[in-house]
């Protein structure tokens, strides 16, 4: 009798390791397709990923490098009160009180503001005068004027501002320039200034 049932144990194991088999075969076929289903999507991913990059950097080239910052602003008059002009000469105005200079592209010796890069920037300038005197002062792009103020003998005293925004090459020039038998006055307050910035490099 045992004789007889021990071929049968025999087949039914050869039979359930067969099935195992089987199913270790059909279990390695799915990991590897999920395998390669995973590194294909992977890949797309990447592909996406480096047209987004691409066409983000087409659109934005300003943002594939680190933004450089500029930013300058001064009074006119270091210390103490005064006022610049008349002179039978125009004039450019040196702003000797630096309240700051952030990329250093402001020279308060000459009064002249270089662009370091290529951009977008906006300036913006004050004037102050005395009642009974001339104020007039023009902004300056590469010695050509962009904007002015100007004040005829006020009763009081006189005050302009003006603003502008200016796209630059690198080295592009800007600075303020009084006119001819004109005044402006400054003090502690700093009533009479010059200031800009770079919006956005180009």
């Amino acid at each position: 009798m045992d004789n007889i049932a021990e071929p049968q144990k025999l087949k039914h194991m050869d039979e359930r390791i067969q099935k195992l088999e089987e199913t270790l075969t059909k279990v390695l076929s799915e990991n590897a397709a999920l395998k390669t289903s995973v590194q294909d999507s992977q890949y797309k991913l990447e592909t996406v990923q480096k047209e987004i990059k691409g066409k983000y950097k087409a659109h934005f080239p300003i943002c594939s490098f680190p933004a450089k910052k500029v930013a300058f602003s001064a009074g006119l008059l270091a210390s103490g009160t005064g006022h610049t002009g008349p002179t039978d000469q125009l004039k450019i105005l040196q702003y000797k009180k630096v309240f700051s200079n952030v990329g250093s592209a402001y020279d308060s010796n000459t009064g002249i503001f270089t662009a370091p890069i290529k951009g977008a920037y906006y300036f913006r300038f004050y004037a102050h005068s005395h009642g009974g005197t001339t104020m007039a002062v023009s902004l300056l792009k590469n010695g050509e004027t962009q904007c002015s103020v100007f004040a005829w003998k006020p009763v009081s005293n006189g005050n302009g501002s003006n603003g502008v925004v200016l796209t630059l090459e690198i080295g592009d020039k800007i600075s303020t320039q009084l006119w001819k038998n004109t005044w402006v006055y400054d003090d502690p307050a700093s009533y009479t200034s010059f200031s800009g910035f770079l919006i956005f490099p180009l």
